[in-house]
């Protein structure tokens, strides 16, 4: 195509090439019309058997947990 372009307009290899990257370039296609995807949500609450106070209890048990692996670490470098 690019031969063709410089046959026809009788220019060089490199002015055909940039005056076809400026035509490419500057066109801007117009935005095709879509339909919107939509998530249909569902509720699909807890499983049976999970208690959701047990939650609050992981929490505070993770909590904790970190807090004595942080005062341990710190106690071993005072204790060094």
């Amino acid at each position: 195509m690019l031969r063709d372009a410089m046959h026809r307009s009788r220019k060089s290899f490199k002015e055909a090439l940039n005056a076809g990257l400026r035509a490419g370039l500057g066109e801007r296609p117009a935005p095709a019309a879509s339909v919107p995807f939509v998530v249909k949500a569902r509720s699909l609450g807890l499983r049976a058997g999970i208690d959701p106070g047990g939650f609050n209890k992981l929490a505070d048990d993770l909590e904790v947990d970190a807090f004595l692996k942080k005062t341990r670490k710190a106690a071993a470098r005072r204790g060094r």
